[in-house]
């Protein structure tokens, strides 16, 4: 791969390097044989040079694509260095030559040949560097520079973000290009815009307006005489209309310009559901000259199309009525964290689009530029924010900062036509500082500069593009934005609700968009963020506000989509999130991820992204759901029954549909919203599901592996060969790697198996139905150790006489160090403290009357949040089955988990 990278790259110089001197905007990614390595001491760039423990790296990469993911709190936030060496054509020594960086998190510095070409503040918008003056060039050589880039993901109380429920990476994990234009070019100062704005000032199904603005700068020795040309080009690259100017520029001089192109009658007009792109190429020549390659150029999308948000009605765009849906996104990858290749980003778009959805909320902060070319082309329309979240710090530098980044985010992403929104705060007042409150002095305070703050961000950008939306994104606390007079700013609100996830219960959702309606009849409004944890291996069939099962995350989603459906006023909404992102900080049944999404973090479909594709698609649709749930198992129904009915939805879009089992029919059931139910009685071993739409050529199949679980364990229909059971809990959890399913506890019953006394686990609060959401160390089977019974005093199986192997599981729940509240507990809860030191807890375990753990405690295995496990082989004999004693000591004895497993 090396011997192909320097092969390609020497093609590239090669045919650089042919090139007439004349020829326009150059542009090429050196985003191969980097040279990285972490400093936290932060050298001097010179010392950072020379020093040793250089990794060879390539662009796009991130210093923190593992360690968000250990058990060890924190990340690196720090210093990186980055260096390469260039190789810049003989007679680009007459060009300006920059360097242009897609993203790099978040402060940068970039040194070339010894000398500072530029800083940056931000890690999410594009920069760019004059680099001419630092080369050096001798007779027809290529010259040779080497650039060093110093980069900090360290907190910085004057950048935003200052907290968010997302992981900050460090590193340059965007492309890299190198750029060389002619002396005389379009701007490449502008905030590394492209130099050039497309505008559509009038567009109706009749005619389109066109109009090119920019500005346009001569580095040359002498003055010029230019023309500046602007060509419309269909889809077809058939020329469609054109304007030109022309004018002299002195030496070193800038100046802007505005071309007004001819009306296009009866214009193409772009919409999801036909996105069609024209493009305009603005070039710039000398007077006279009409052949070869232009001065530079640049080329921009554009789709003709207008529209508007109505408070009463939601939004339209080409004068009808559009009903917004689709998803948030972040820009990770397991794996790979945020560094990701164009195709990755493009490809979630396209899971958008085939999810049904028309609009993505790019959220929290402007992303790689291939995912708006990517809704340019697929027809998404978005909306556009920068990263101030949670709080802002009350200072001119971090004003300055926000006004800086929302004008890169702006003129950066002007030209795409996806783009109706820019927005700039997202949830500003979900903490507040330390000692400040709603209703005091400081608080009041602070709140005035949050609007300040607002008012001047929300100016800007409608100076900036008077054609598009402006939006400010609040959370679910109405009193407190009204309060701080931030609803009455914006252009649309934008409303981050989770009723019957993180608060309440799910009436508590329709309750505030009509509130909203209600007392803010003129303002219009974006369900901007809803859903609830899914962890894909949780399953339950009465499933819980927060027991993050694929049901109730199935369950809120069908109540959310039907009241935002329901209510004209409501112009759209998105879901948090499109797919599974990290957040550092997070704890939960998957620690560090944030699992509330339409798809796994490998991009495999949940449930609920069925669901919206039952509701949205207009082509025929149908998909059996849990499709990740392909290994169940459950009890017989009784004691001589070969089958466990379960529960199976199917998605679709037709009216009825028909289920077969194993080839027997179950049945033709109506489908409501989407959804139709079946109850499936599986049978042991391999079971094949096809659901089929009645006067429709569309059928899912899904082969489901169902392992019965006898009711009595001595039964000689089923044998019993293993049992998994998760202690304290009502789910059932899948272990698709070890294939292994753990069933929920149940109590003891003669001949069967379960625990004996006790009661289930349970945080203080209201928050969580059972169990604790902290983190477990030394295990990947959190959601198993968070779990537990206390004070049982057995756990008994009436299994046959044989030899089986035991497996007990343990966590210390109760005696653990109190937690931070993280910004993403929007129900304002405290965290359950617990003392820093465990309690007074030690029991004994016994296994068929043997001492197979004689003493548990603290100052044994039991320390907090750590994952420990036995395994004791036992022999069942004279009818006796397995039985596990708890003697307690001290305290209350406790089990998270058992496996039982027959050996012969």
């Amino acid at each position: 791969m090396r011997n192909l990278s320097k092969h390609l790259f020497c093609l590239v110089l090669l045919t650089l390097l042919a090139m007439p001197a004349a020829a326009q905007r150059l542009v090429q990614s050196i985003n191969s044989n980097w040279l990285f390595r972490k400093d936290s001491t932060a050298l001097p760039p010179g010392q950072a040079a020379a020093a040793a423990g250089w990794e060879k790296i390539s662009l796009p990469h991130t210093w923190n694509a593992t360690d968000v993911l250990d058990d060890e709190p924190g990340y690196y936030r720090g210093v990186g260095w980055y260096k390469k060496t260039l190789y810049v054509p003989a007679d680009w020594q007459h060009r300006a030559v920059s360097l242009r960086f897609e993203g790099a998190n978040q402060e940068a510095e970039v040194y070339v040949n010894g000398q500072l070409a530029g800083r940056h503040a931000g890690g999410y918008t594009a920069f760019s560097f004059s680099i001419s003056k630092f080369l050096k060039f001798s007779s027809n050589a290529p010259a040779s520079a080497e650039v060093l880039i110093k980069l900090t993901n360290r907190y910085n109380p004057a950048i935003p973000p200052l907290t968010a429920d997302f992981t900050f990476y460090g590193g340059i994990y965007r492309d890299v290009y190198l750029v060389a234009a002619d002396a005389v070019h379009f701007d490449l100062d502008n905030y590394a815009s492209s130099g050039v704005f497309t505008t559509t000032p009038a567009v109706s199904a009749e005619a389109a307006q066109v109009a090119v603005a920019g500005g346009l700068t001569n580095e040359s020795a002498q003055a010029q005489r230019l023309v500046v040309q602007a060509q419309l080009l269909d889809q077809a690259g058939q020329l469609v209309g054109q304007q030109q100017t022309s004018f002299s520029l002195k030496a070193g001089e800038k100046r802007a310009f505005r071309l007004a192109l001819p009306r296009l009658k009866q214009p193409h007009l772009w919409a999801p559901s036909d996105p069609y792109l024209y493009r305009v190429v603005t070039s710039v020549r000398a007077v006279g000259s009409k052949t070869g390659p232009p001065l530079d150029a640049v080329s921009s999308p554009v789709g003709m199309r207008w529209f508007r948000f109505d408070a009463a009605n939601g939004f339209f765009l080409n004068g009808q009525p559009l009903k917004l849906i689709g998803t948030n996104r972040h820009q990770d990858y397991p794996g790979r964290g945020n560094a990701l290749p164009d195709a990755l980003a493009e490809r979630d778009v396209q899971l958008l689009k085939e999810m049904g959805g028309n609009f993505l909320r790019v959220s929290h902060y402007p992303q790689d530029p291939a995912v708006l070319a990517a809704c340019d082309r697929l027809g998404i329309l978005a909306s556009v924010e920068i990263p101030v979240v949670n709080a802002i710090t009350d200072s001119p530098a971090f004003f300055q900062t926000c006004r800086t980044m929302q004008t890169e985010l702006i003129r950066q992403n002007f030209n795409h036509p996806s783009v109706v929104i820019w927005a700039y705060m997202n949830e500003v007042l979900l903490r507040l500082p330390p000692g400040i409150k709603r209703d005091n002095d400081p608080g009041r305070a602070y709140l005035r500069r949050v609007q300040a703050l607002a008012s001047q961000l929300d100016s800007l950008t409608r100076r900036e593009d008077p054609a598009r939306t402006t939006m400010l994104v609040c959370h679910g606390d109405f009193n407190l934005y009204q309060q701080a007079g931030l609803l009455a700013i914006p252009q649309v609100i934008g409303w981050n609700l989770y009723p019957g996830w993180y608060s309440g219960d799910l009436q508590g959702f329709p309750n505030f968009l009509d509130r909203h309606h209600k007392e803010l009849p003129d303002k219009p409004l974006l369900v901007t963020e809803y859903g609830a944890d899914c962890d894909e291996r949780l399953h339950s069939f009465s499933p819980k506000r927060f027991d993050k099962t694929m049901e109730y995350a199935n369950r809120y989603h069908e109540f959310y989509l039907k009241a935002i459906l329901e209510r004209p006023f409501v112009a759209g909404s998105t879901v948090w999130n499109l797919a599974e992102f990290n957040s550092e900080t997070r704890q939960e049944a998957v620690p560090h991820i944030n699992n509330k999404s339409l798809l796994t973090g490998d991009r495999r479909p949940k449930d609920a992204y069925f669901l919206y594709q039952a509701t949205l698609l207009k082509t025929p649709f149908l998909r059996i759901g849990s499709r990740g749930w392909a290994l169940r198992a459950g009890l017989a129904a009784g004691p001589d029954s070969l089958f466990c009915r379960q529960p199976v939805d199917v998605y679709t879009n037709q009216p009825a549909v028909q289920l077969l089992l194993n080839g027997r029919n179950l049945g033709t059931h109506a489908a409501t919203a989407g959804v139709a139910h079946f109850s499936v009685p599986f049978g042991n071993g391999l079971n094949q599901l096809r659901a089929q739409a009645a006067g429709q050529p569309v059928e899912d199949v899904a082969n489901i592996e169902f392992q019965l679980l006898p009711t009595l364990l001595k039964s000689s229909q089923l044998p019993f060969t293993e049992l998994n059971v998760s202690l304290g809990d009502e789910r059932t959890f899948t272990d698709d790697k070890l294939h292994q399913v753990w069933v929920p506890e149940q109590a003891y019953a003669p001949g069967g198996w379960g625990y004996v006394g006790g009661h289930p686990y349970k945080m203080p609060g209201d928050r969580l139905p059972y169990g604790s959401d902290r983190n477990i160390l030394g295990t990947d089977y959190d959601a198993v150790f968070e779990t537990q019974r206390l004070g049982l005093s057995q756990f008994r199986l009436d299994v046959p006489d044989g030899e089986y192997e035991v497996t007990l599981h343990f966590a210390e729940l109760e005696a653990v160090p109190a937690a931070e509240q993280l910004a993403y507990n929007l129900a304002g809860e405290k965290a359950a403290a617990g003392p820093a030191t465990a309690p007074s807890r030690a029991f004994a375990v016994r296994v068929n009357g043997l001492a197979a753990l004689p003493s548990l405690s603290a100052a044994t295995y039991l320390r907090p949040l750590q994952a420990v496990s036995f395994k004791v082989p036992v022999s069942a004999r004279s009818g006796q089955g397995v039985v596990v004693d708890f003697q307690s000591q001290t305290g209350e004895a406790f089990l998270n988990g058992i496996q039982v497993k027959r050996m012969f």
